[in-house]
């Protein structure tokens, strides 16, 4: 049982909510039982800590673990809030290897759908995003360089678990990234609200078997604030605008990330099927 809160084993693990901490061991932190739920039988776990409470709650959880050689180390409640990023952990808290992959190992499996977050800072949009392509189906995303840390604390929080189902690429420059795409046969399709192309109209076509739709595909996503600079929309091969048919001045990354993934995933699947082809 680790009862000091001020012992160095703690005051690493708590550490690794910050960047610099992060790069240098190698590992991040996923806290709460959904994240940790996914982690464990993706093989992401190192370490294991929680309450005695919470160990005995989800102790299928704690079999599992176990099963895979990860150690699982109980510990009072205060040890867990030195640990934990959030205010008021829920419990469990893993340490956790990175799970990111390289952008040669997506583009060699010819990948259907992907996302790509062009320098997206917000770890909590970006989470959400990665969330939203893993509902979709997606079968990658891609975090360009200058984009957020996906092992920061809130983007791991924001992805629900998603973030150890997706393969995750990180630090690529966009036109390497868009060359890669597109060499792998993918449509690469530029997502803004200025975009000279309705997704409305594309979907309309993927419904007849034709246009970018339906095909592979990869949507590059901007900033909420700044969306997608000239050069980064020049790389695409469209520009598409999510059509607003209420009042709404716009919509913001994650929702409409969400709408373009599930269009292109509705465009995939098969008359009467009940997920992506």
């Amino acid at each position: 049982m680790l009862t000091n809160p001020r012992s160095e084993r703690v005051r690493s693990v708590g550490r690794l909510s910050g960047r610099p901490a992060r790069v240098r061991a190698g590992l991040f932190l996923a806290e709460g039982p959904q994240a940790v739920r996914e982690a464990v039988p993706a093989g992401a776990v190192r370490d294991l800590y929680g309450t005695v409470e919470a160990l005995e709650r989800h102790d299928d959880l704690v079999v599992e673990a176990r099963r895979r050689g990860v150690p699982v180390r109980p510990c009072t409640e205060e040890v867990l809030a030195a640990m934990a990023d959030t205010v008021t952990p829920q419990g469990l808290v893993a340490v956790c290897r990175p799970v990111d992959v390289p952008l040669a190992a997506v583009l060699a499996r010819r990948p259907r759908l992907v996302a790509v977050l062009a320098e997206v800072r917000d770890p909590g949009n970006a989470g959400t995003v990665l969330r939203a392509a893993d509902a979709a189906g997606a079968d990658a995303v891609v975090l360009t360089a200058g984009s957020v840390d996906p092992y920061n604390p809130k983007c791991v929080r924001a992805t629900a678990g998603s973030l150890f189902h997706l393969e995750v690429v990180t630090g690529v420059e966009l036109p390497e990234v868009v060359t890669g795409l597109r060499g792998a046969g993918a449509a690469v399709l530029a997502a803004d609200g200025e975009g000279e192309q309705d997704l409305d109209d594309l979907a309309d076509a993927a419904h007849e078997g034709r246009g970018a739709l339906a095909g592979p595909v990869a949507w590059v996503f901007g900033t909420e604030a700044q969306g997608l600079p000239p050069a980064a929309r020049a790389l695409a091969d469209a520009v598409v605008r999510v059509p607003l048919h209420g009042r709404a001045e716009s919509l913001n990354l994650a929702t409409a990330a969400a709408v373009c993934l599930y269009a292109a995933a509705r465009a995939h699947r098969p008359a009467g099927g009940s997920g992506p082809a």
